[in-house]
């Protein structure tokens, strides 16, 4: 279900796209699955902390229909100081990505 939020109450980028805070999502989830803020919350916060888990033991987390949040290694490389020009060693690191699944694809064309 997809619920509308006021587009009043969003903070906007320079790009002029409309950003949801995590407020404005439990004020959603609320209303759409017909919760109290509080149990909103509760359910935002335990999705939150279950796929950081998840993610830092290297597993997939995948949503049917919503898409997957994976964790990919990047390696090492050399970068530019934007500043100085000079070049400098960018270590390598964990990155989280989300690949969206068709549904949601499917939903934002």
């Amino acid at each position: 279900m997809y619920v509308e939020a006021k587009k009043n109450n969003y903070f906007t980028n320079p790009k002029n796209f409309f950003i949801m805070n995590k407020a404005e999502l439990i004020d959603a989830i609320a209303s759409g699955a017909d919760l109290t803020k509080a149990d909103a919350k509760k359910a935002l916060d335990a999705f939150i902390k279950s796929t950081t888990g998840a993610l830092k033991k290297g597993d997939r987390v995948a949503l049917v229909g919503f898409g997957s949040f994976s964790v990919a290694k990047r390696n090492a490389r050399t970068g530019r100081n934007p500043q100085t020009g000079k070049p400098i060693t960018i270590k390598a690191k964990n990155v989280v990505k989300f690949k969206a699944g068709s549904d949601l694809a499917d939903a934002v064309q």
